[in-house]
C-alpha cells in the first residue's frame, strides 16, 4: 500500500538470484530466513514491500547457454532469422551471430525463470509476484543506463586503459567483487640476475614466465640488504633489460630472498607498484592468455642483447603461461641463471568465481565506476545502519578498506544492458574515444548496436565522419546493484 508512511513500511531489496541452472537447498534455506522476517513484519501490522527479482544477464547465464544449446557466439557473424538450436549440444560448438545468440539468452532465461518461480510458489514464499523484475528487462536497462549517465556527468565513472583483472577463458574483464583465492600448486624459481658490478642478485618467483616483463627489482626501505642496492640498475637473465633496483614497504624481508621482481602484471601488488612508483608498462601475456609477439629491440623493449633476447623469447611466444613456465625455467637452467630445482609450493592465485583458469592482468580499456577515492563516504553510508549481527559491520569496513581498484563495470561479452555510448570518428576513419557521445534520459534503454546518436543518422555507422559504438556490456552487478531504483 503506497498510501502508507515511510515508518509503516518495511522494505525488502531482494538479493535477485541469478538464473543460470537448478536451485538448491542452499537456495532454500537463504530464502527462507528472508520470508521468515517478512511474515514476522506483517504479523507486527507493517506493510511489507517484497518484491522477486532475475539476475538473468552476464557471464553465468551465457555459459548456461553455451552449453545448454551447444552454441558459441561470433559477434562476426551476420543474423540468421531462420536458425534453431541443435536438438541436443554437439561435440562442436556451433557459431551463432551475436543477436541470434541473445535470442537463445532470452529463451532459456524464460524457460528457468518460469522454473525458479514454480519453486519459490510450491516452497510458499511470501513473496509479492506483481512486482517481479528481471535485470535484463527494458526497465532495468533504463535504470542501469540512467544512472552510467549520470555517474558520468558527475565525473564518477570513466574509461580509462589501465590493468585489469582478465578472465581468459571468457576473454572480459572481472570485477574485485567476483575474485576468490584457491589453493593451487607452485613452485619458487629461485633466478639470478647480473650486477654491473659483476656480481649477482637471486630473486625468488612463481611466475618465471613473466621475466620478459620485468620492470624493477623491489626490496623493503629498511632491509639493510638491499639498501645499498636502492638506485642502481640490474639486468636480466635470458633478455638483457637493465631494471633499476627500488625500494617500497610493500616488500617482504621474509619472504624469498627478501627482494621480488615486479612484473607487469602478475598479481594486484605489481600494480600497485607499478602505480606508485611510475614504473613502465612491458606486457607479455595476452587476452588469450598466451604469450604475446614482441620484437626486441623496438621501443619499449630496449635490450642491451636484441638478438639474444629475441632468440629466448620466440621459445616462449604463443604458449600459455603454464607451459611459458616450463620452458623458461629450462631456459633459465641451461644458461647456469636458475639456481637449484624449483621449490614445490601450495599458494593461493585469484581466480574469477565462474572460472577454471587462474586471473591475468592485462592493460585494456575499460568502464571504471570510482570507488577508491570514496572511502570515507562509503564508510559513513555504512555508518548509519543498524546491521544484524553487529559484526557484519566489521566485515563491511574491512571489505571497503580492502578496496584496491576502483570497480571495473565493463564487460566484453554479448547478453546484457548495452553500455550507453558512442564514439564519433574524424575524417580520417580514426575513433576518437575522447569525446563519447551521449543519448538523451528520455530516450533509454537504448541499444548503440542498432541506435543511433543525436545529430546522426543510419548510414553514418561506422564510416568516416560518422560514429563507432561501445561494443560492452555492463557487469550484472552494474544493474542488480539498482534494484531500488528499479
Amino acid at each position: 500500500d503506497r498510501s502508507k508512511s515511510r515508518e509503516a513500511i518495511y522494505s525488502i531489496d531482494t538479493p535477485p538470484p541469478t538464473v543460470s541452472g537448478s536451485l538448491h537447498v542452499g537456495h532454500v534455506f537463504s530464502y527462507t530466513h528472508t520470508d521468515t522476517i517478512a511474515r514476522y513484519q506483517r504479523m507486527k501490522g507493517k506493510e511489507v514491500f517484497y518484491p522477486m527479482g532475475w539476475d538473468d544477464n552476464g557471464l553465468p547465464t551465457e555459459r548456461r547457454v553455451q552449453n545448454f544449446y551447444g552454441v558459441r557466439c561470433d559477434p562476426t557473424l551476420p543474423y540468421d532469422p531462420d536458425f534453431t538450436a541443435p536438438p541436443s549440444p554437439p561435440k562442436d560448438p556451433v557459431a551463432v551471430s551475436r543477436r541470434n545468440f541473445i535470442e537463445l539468452c532470452h529463451e532459456l532465461t524464460r524457460a528457468d525463470e518460469q522454473v525458479f518461480e514454480n519453486l519459490w510458489r510450491h516452497l510458499g514464499l511470501s513473496v509479492d509476484w506483481s512486482l517481479t523484475y528481471a535485470t535484463i528487462s527494458r526497465q532495468a536497462q533504463r535504470a542501469s543506463q540512467r544512472a552510467f549517465l549520470r555517474m558520468f556527468a558527475r565525473n564518477e565513472l570513466s574509461r580509462v586503459e589501465a590493468p585489469t583483472l582478465w578472465d581468459v577463458d571468457f576473454q572480459t574483464a572481472v570485477a574485485q567483487a567476483e575474485l576468490e583465492d584457491r589453493d593451487v600448486a607452485g613452485a619458487y624459481h629461485r633466478v639470478h640476475f647480473t650486477r654491473h658490478d659483476g656480481g649477482t642478485i637471486a630473486i625468488e618467483t612463481t611466475r618465471p614466465e613473466l621475466l620478459p616483463a620485468c620492470v624493477a627489482l623491489v626490496a623493503h626501505p629498511d632491509d639493510e640488504r638491499y639498501k645499498p642496492l636502492f638506485g642502481s640498475f640490474v639486468r636480466t637473465p635470458l633478455f638483457a633489460v637493465d631494471v633499476p633496483v627500488v625500494a617500497h614497504e610493500l616488500a617482504e624481508p621474509e619472504k624469498g630472498s627478501g627482494i621480488a621482481m615486479i612484473c607487469t602484471f602478475g598479481d594486484t601488488t605489481d600494480v600497485t607498484w607499478w602505480r606508485e612508483l611510475n614504473l613502465p608498462v612491458r606486457s607479455v601475456i595476452g587476452n588469450d592468455g598466451r604469450l604475446k609477439a614482441i620484437t626486441w629491440g623496438e621501443p619499449g623493449w630496449e635490450s642491451a642483447d636484441a638478438a639474444t633476447a629475441q632468440a629466448n623469447y620466440e621459445q616462449l611466444a604463443g604458449l600459455t603461461a603454464k607451459k611459458a613456465q616450463s620452458t623458461i625455467a629450462t631456459l633459465l637452467r641451461e644458461q647456469g641463471a636458475l639456481e637449484g630445482e624449483p621449490r614445490p609450493i601450495t599458494h593461493p592465485v585469484k581466480f574469477f568465481e565462474k572460472g577454471d583458469r587462474p586471473l591475468e592482468i592485462v592493460t585494456s580499456w575499460q568502464w571504471f565506476i570510482h570507488t577508491v577515492n570514496r572511502r570515507e563516504q562509503l564508510l559513513a553510508r555504512g555508518a548509519q545502519l543498524h546491521w544484524h549481527p553487529p559484526h557484519f559491520q566489521s566485515r563491511f569496513r574491512d571489505w571497503v578498506n580492502g578496496l584496491s581498484g576502483h570497480w571495473c563495470v565493463s564487460r566484453q561479452r554479448f547478453f546484457g544492458v548495452p553500455i550507453p555510448v558512442w564514439y564519433p570518428i574524424d575524417d580520417d576513419g580514426v575513433v576518437d574515444a575522447a569525446h563519447p557521445l551521449l543519448p538523451d534520459e528520455a530516450d533509454l534503454p537504448i541499444d548503440p548496436s542498432t541506435d543511433v546518436p543525436p545529430g546522426y543518422t543510419q548510414d553514418q555507422r561506422g564510416v568516416p565522419g560518422g560514429f563507432a559504438f561501445d561494443t560492452d556490456i555492463m557487469d550484472t552487478w552494474a544493474t542488480a546493484s539498482l534494484t531500488p531504483q528499479i
